[in-house]
């Protein structure tokens, strides 16, 4: 705390100074003009800050906008407290029931609603307008730390029964809530200092409930066209169903379980329901007698190699004769891999691929030839052949998995009755709470952190470093093809951050401070601290978790 009645800031390479207490908010009004939209949150001596709170050290800032993940974050999660908000007023809390954000898609959130009212366009309505009016307003935001006992009695009073459970399973004795003309709420992360700030959203009813559609990072100013995806709806529904029936759809249910030490069945349950699965697909394939190519895809850590060996097992029960293809034994000789803007190389792009290649020995096996299988040679960067070769009979069938499986253009000499293709991921439906959602991109980073230290040696730190380019990577060349598979695989478990967790933490823990990975370091350990850990111990060997934490039956 500095006792002097002013302060001296390093901002942007000059020395200002300020009196004590003013706040973040009134310092960022000054450097606003430097930075192409809104400011959101501050970054004061390597510690994130919102802008309401005041300043009270010396030191280094700068400030973050909407167009940064984190500030696109507070503008996401700021909007959600919005939007609670109004229907609260609108609705009325004794007719609410329960208004539960279940999961992100395409730009906007799904929220399910199981309250006293139809939903219909005048509701829509009147929910907008009470948003716009909080807006028009600039209602304040305030924040506070309450003991757990009060904030307990506080959900209890707001009908919040998953967000009780998260102050049992918290161990610290306070916990910060957000507050909006006497109403109360827990968010994990930052917000912004007042709902002026929110002015693009769109609400709009879907299916059984409600989309809240907000702006990309890429243009946070701008609302873009909502684009259903029934079938990537279909899937999260269903997973929510089986979390409905197993009686954990947060992780205050979870961590129950785990107390209560009756977890192994919940395990087994969860294997069954993804092995059910894997077998619907695989007869679903075997009703389509053209198929010789079964085309996998999906992104980082998505567990595409266990999930192709468990589907393998399942079409040979069919009488099926499976052959695994990598799409990456046809990369491009490393001299010819195209580079991206910062000269690096880029291999997540299609022109990466020999994709002429590709399709002419995909032909040849079609017609009966037998053909030489190349091996890429990840040390070298050179396309080897060993020996191996390969010949369809009539059983065969090609597994063939790759990050442009999807691709229409991967493919384009193969007949469309000849592929069949399947789009799987981590979609987890697992909550904090009622009002916040656990990310599919957490889980998925967890995965990888944990299985590249196991498999590669990689620190978390390098992970971390080189996520935002595997996340680009994925948008430009999975998400847009997912809508077309023949079928989608979720390859989220439910227990799988509770079992992730005691790998990834000693990794998070070792990254360095004063780098750049060490603020999302920080912020996974903070969301790892809602999980009680599990043990490893009674995960089966074939299960997609032992891809990443180890003690897999495949080689994976």
């Amino acid at each position: 705390m500095n006792t002097d009645k002013t302060i001296t800031l390093a901002i942007q390479g000059k020395e200002c100074t300020y009196p004590v207490g003013i706040t973040y908010g009134e310092i960022a009004k000054e450097f606003q003009k430097e930075y192409p939209w809104p400011i959101a949150v501050a970054n004061h001596n390597g510690r994130y800050r919102e802008l309401f709170q005041e300043v009270d050290t010396n030191g280094e800032l700068e400030f973050l906008d909407l167009s940064t993940t984190t500030g696109h974050s507070t503008y996401m999660r700021t909007a959600i407290l919005l939007f609670v908000k109004a229907v609260n007023d609108v609705v009325g809390m004794s007719r609410i029931g329960k208004l539960k954000l279940e999961f992100s898609m395409s730009t906007g959130y799904f929220f399910s609603f199981d309250g006293d009212v139809s939903i219909d366009d005048e509701l829509i309505a009147a929910i907008d307008r009470r948003m716009r009016e909080m807006v028009d307003a600039k209602t304040p935001i305030n924040k506070d730390s309450f003991p757990l006992t009060e904030a307990t009695k506080i959900f209890e009073e707001q009908n919040m029964p998953d967000k009780v459970k998260t102050c049992y399973f918290r161990r610290s004795r306070v916990i910060n809530l957000y507050e909006i003309d006497g109403y109360f709420d827990y968010y994990y992360g930052y917000m912004l200092p007042n709902m002026g700030m929110v002015k693009h959203f769109e609400v709009l009813s879907f299916k059984n409930g409600f989309i809240l559609n907000l702006p990309t990072k890429k243009e946070p100013e701008t609302i873009p066209e909502f684009k259903p995806l029934p079938k990537i709806y279909s899937t999260m529904m269903a997973a929510t169903a089986l979390n409905d029936v197993m009686g954990i759809n947060v992780v205050g249910d979870l961590n129950e379980q785990l107390v209560n030490g009756d977890y192994e069945d919940m395990i087994l349950v969860s294997e069954a329901l993804q092995e059910r699965n894997i077998a619907n697909i695989a007869t679903d394939i075997a009703k389509h007698p053209g198929v010789k190519f079964v085309m996998i895809a999906g992104p980082s850590s998505s567990g595409k190699t266990s999930f192709s060996h468990r589907l393998s097992i399942q079409l040979k029960t069919l009488g099926f004769k499976p052959h695994p293809i990598a799409v990456d034994d046809y990369f491009v000789n490393r001299e010819d891999t195209p580079r991206d803007e910062n000269g690096d190389y880029n291999f997540e792009c299609l022109e990466a691929i020999d994709v002429k290649l590709f399709n002419d020995d995909m032909v040849k096996l079609l017609s009966g030839e037998e053909v030489p299988m190349p091996t890429f040679n990840f040390k070298s960067g050179q396309r080897e052949y060993r020996g191996n070769t390969l010949k369809l009979g009539p059983d065969d069938v090609l597994v063939i998995e790759g990050i442009h499986a999807l691709n229409d253009k991967m493919s384009a000499a193969l007949p469309t009755e000849s592929k069949y293709k399947i789009y799987i991921s981590a979609l987890t439906t697992l909550n904090i709470d009622e009002h916040n959602r656990i990310p599919t991109t957490d889980a998925r980073l967890l995965r990888r952190m944990v299985r590249d230290f196991r498999t590669r040696g990689n620190s978390a730190a390098r992970t971390i470093q080189m996520w935002g380019s595997v996340r680009k990577g994925e948008e430009e060349n999975i998400f847009p093809f997912q809508e077309g598979a023949n079928a989608i695989f979720n390859s989220a478990l439910i227990y799988e951050i509770a079992a992730l967790k005691s790998f990834a933490e000693p990794l998070l823990y070792s990254v360095p401070c004063g780098t750049p990975e060490y603020y999302e370091a920080r912020r996974l350990l903070k969301f790892l601290e809602y999980f009680l850990a599990m043990d490893t111990a009674k995960i089966p060997t074939n299960s997609i978790c032992r891809e990443f934490v180890g003690g897999s039956i495949f080689n994976v």
